[in-house]
This record gives C-alpha cells, sequence and structure tokens, in this order.
C-alpha cells in the first residue's frame, strides 16, 4: 500500500534506487541527460583548451595545419589510404557522390530507416533515392533486397552502418562488383566499428563520417570526413570541397564550400586520441545493459540490439531496444526522470520530402516496424552504473506492473 501522498511513479523511483545510490534520492533523483558532453569535456578540457589557443594565436582558420594532420592521424587510426575532411557528414555523402559523377537520371540504392541525411545527399546531387527495406534483427540494409531494387540506372548502393553497427558488407560489396557499381559506406554513426577485422568506411569505395557532436567523435560543431583507396578520387574530393579549385581563382570542376574549420579539426585531434577508450566504454556499457536486461525478467517484452558475431564489432553509438509498446515505454520512464530518443519515428520513404517518389505504407514493412519500436537508451563512456541499473529498473517496472 502506497503512503496516501506518495504516486505510483513515487513508488518505483525510490525502488529503482539501491543504497548504493542513496545520496541521489530525492525528487527527480534519477534525471539525467541522454547524452552527458560535459562530463566528457571535463576529463580533457585542458588538452582542448591548449589546442584551441594554439589557433586563435595562429589566426588562421581555414583548413591549414591542424586540418592536414587531422586527415594523416585519421588514415592511421582507421587505416585507410586517404581520408579527406569537409564541414559535415551530409556533405562527405554528397561530395562522394559527386566524386563517382553521379548525378540527374542515375539511381541510388539506400534504406528507409536513417537519418534524412542519407537519402536527402542522393537526392541533392540530381539522382533518385531507391529504397530497399532493412533486416529486422540489425536495423542495416537487407542484402537480399537488392536484387528486386536493381536497374540499368542503379550507380550505386549506400548502406548505412546504423547506430554503430556495421551493415553486411561481403554480400553488398559482392553484389555491387557483379554489377560494376559503387559502394558508398554511410559510417557517420560507426567510426572505429570493425567488420571483418577492417575499420567501417575503408571498405567500399568511400566510406563517410561524421563529427556531430552527438557522434562516438564528435567536434564543437558540424564536421565531416570522407576515406577512399583511390588516390584519384581522394584529389577529386579534395577539388569538390573547394569549389572545385586547385589554383586560386581558377576552377576545374563545379565543386562547393565545404572545408573544415581548423578550430573544429584541433579539437577533434584531441579527442581522437581518446577514441579506442571510449569505444572500450561504450561496449563495456552496452555489456552491462544486457547484464541488467537478463536479470530484469522483462526480455520477453523488449529486444536487445543485435551483434552478429565476432565479424562485426559495433561500437555503439546508439543502445537501441525494440519494444512493441515504444511510446508508452517512452512516456512512462520520463516522468521518472528517465531520458529516451527515438531514432527514428518515420521511415524516409513516408516523409513528405521524398513523397515525389511515390513510395506507399506497407512497401517496406521491417523498417515501418523498427520505426514503431525502436528506442535508443543514453549509452556513453561516462554513463555511471547507477544510471543504467535505474534505466532497466524503470524499464522493467513498466512491463511488471502491467503482467
Amino acid at each position: 500500500m502506497l503512503p496516501s501522498s506518495e504516486t505510483y511513479e513515487d513508488s518505483v523511483s525510490r525502488k529503482a534506487l539501491s543504497p548504493m545510490r542513496a545520496a541521489h534520492a530525492g525528487t527527480n533523483a534519477m534525471a539525467f541527460d541522454f547524452l552527458d558532453l560535459k562530463a566528457q569535456f571535463a576529463t580533457i578540457r585542458e588538452e582542448v583548451m591548449a589546442a584551441i589557443t594554439k589557433v586563435m594565436e595562429s589566426q588562421l582558420f581555414i583548413l591549414g595545419e591542424e586540418v592536414r594532420l587531422l586527415e594523416e592521424e585519421t588514415q592511421t587510426v582507421l587505416g585507410a589510404k586517404h581520408a579527406v575532411t569537409c564541414a559535415s557528414g551530409s556533405d562527405a555523402l554528397a561530395l562522394s557522390l559527386m566524386a563517382a559523377g553521379i548525378g540527374p537520371g542515375d539511381e541510388v540504392i539506400t534504406t528507409p530507416f536513417t537519418f534524412f541525411a542519407t537519402a536527402g545527399a542522393i537526392a541533392r546531387v540530381g539522382a533518385k533515392p531507391v529504397f530497399v527495406d532493412i533486416d529486422a534483427e540489425t536495423f542495416n540494409i537487407d542484402p537480399a533486397a537488392l536484387e528486386s531494387a536493381v536497374t540499368s540506372n542503379t550507380r550505386a548502393i549506400l548502406p548505412v552502418h546504423l547506430f554503430g553497427l556495421p551493415a553486411e558488407l561481403d554480400a553488398i560489396l559482392r553484389f555491387a562488383k557483379m554489377r560494376g557499381i559503387v559502394v558508398i559506406e554511410d559510417a557517420a554513426q560507426a567510426i572505429g566499428a570493425r567488420y571483418r577485422e577492417r575499420s567501417v568506411g575503408t571498405i567500399g569505395d568511400f566510406g563517410c563520417f561524421s563529427f556531430f557532436p552527438s557522434k562516438n567523435l564528435g567536434g564543437a560543431g558540424d564536421g565531416g570526413l570522407i576515406t577512399t583507396e583511390d588516390p584519384a578520387l581522394a584529389e577529386r574530393l579534395r577539388l569538390l570541397r573547394v569549389h572545385g579549385s586547385r589554383k586560386k581563382y581558377y576552377h576545374e570542376l563545379l565543386g562547393t564550400n565545404s572545408r573544415l574549420d581548423a578550430l573544429q579539426a584541433a579539437i577533434l585531434r584531441v579527442k581522437l586520441r581518446h577514441l579506442e577508450e571510449w569505444t572500450r566504454e561504450r561496449r563495456l556499457r552496452a555489456n552491462r545493459y544486457r547484464e541488467l536486461f537478463e536479470q530484469s525478467g522483462v526480455l520477453q517484452f523488449v529486444r536487445l540490439p543485435k551483434e552478429p558475431g565476432s565479424d562485426f564489432g559495433h561500437v555503439y553509438n546508439q543502445f537501441s531496444i525494440r519494444s512493441e509498446k515504444r511510446d508508452e515505454l517512452r512516456d512512462f520512464v520520463k516522468r521518472l526522470g528517465i531520458p529516451t530518443e527515438v531514432y527514428y519515428p518515420a521511415p524516409l520513404h513516408l516523409q513528405g520530402a521524398f513523397a515525389y517518389l511515390g513510395y506507399a505504407a506497407g512497401q517496406f514493412p521491417q523498417a515501418e516496424q523498427a520505426s514503431r519500436e525502436a528506442l535508443a537508451l543514453p549509452v556513453y563512456p561516462e554513463l555511471k552504473e547507477w544510471q543504467q541499473e535505474a534505466v532497466v529498473s524503470a524499464i522493467a517496472d513498466f512491463y511488471l506492473r502491467r503482467n
């Protein structure tokens, strides 16, 4: 029996906190951020401020030495032959398509369950996005669906390593090679992820990365990077990002302005030194979630992220569970101060911006179901054990209260 002044949510909040977390007890005691970038900054503050000061004292802000060094250091970390920075992850995709010569009249196959920029970049260069459904277990593009989507106009496949899990690249690359089409990896959420011992982004013709602040390697604003093994493509990318110019005021190609700022490069160089450790900490927290859910008694109600095997090195930019009662669950845990996010509430084939493609509800059932069920839980290197316990306790209370 609850005290007359205590709500059910108050009771759950109180019971979810173990004695080890007693110091956190009180109103909204469990409230914390979905992603705490301030906690990360606190661990590297001196390094970052020194790097910023160095750039400010130089007053050299566009491309330059800091950008060159970031590209070289990222090449080493990823095992890539060439790395070219740009202004954003969205631009990385568009520039790769441009470098591959893809434009009006061409088709690019991709997934409808991803961030808008994936297909937006295809449309942005004048090509047509062609969607295929995802694998129900991994959220990634289903290689078995490619055959039905290919036409004589297909020029590329754009798989996404969603949430940090590598897509099934062997099957995709075999399919592409047989048809002479390009593979552009969208690795925006997957820097450091490995597929069969190789870094994602270094396996296809291009690899596209984002340095948006919420990414595993995030800057203090927008930023992006493209990797390729082909020196000619790397040179073309370097021209395209500066209006197609090799010599000032002379333009060989129709490019764009997509340069990475030196300040961003300096910050990212500091963070790059910590990426391996941060990846390890993310994986530890993902494993901790699995342990907690095993103990919770609610695995019949939620599905945890799939990690298919040792060939797939997940880096957990997101830890997305699946629940048939996703929206009810999210509302419930929110009242307890538990943060979650929905990636993504509407698949791209049902977005207004792509209505001209003529897709209808029901065409990609797995993507549509994922958009109704996927719920991302907090997962970042600084996430505390008691916070993870609170997350799982709240989810367990939601289901056990109803069953």
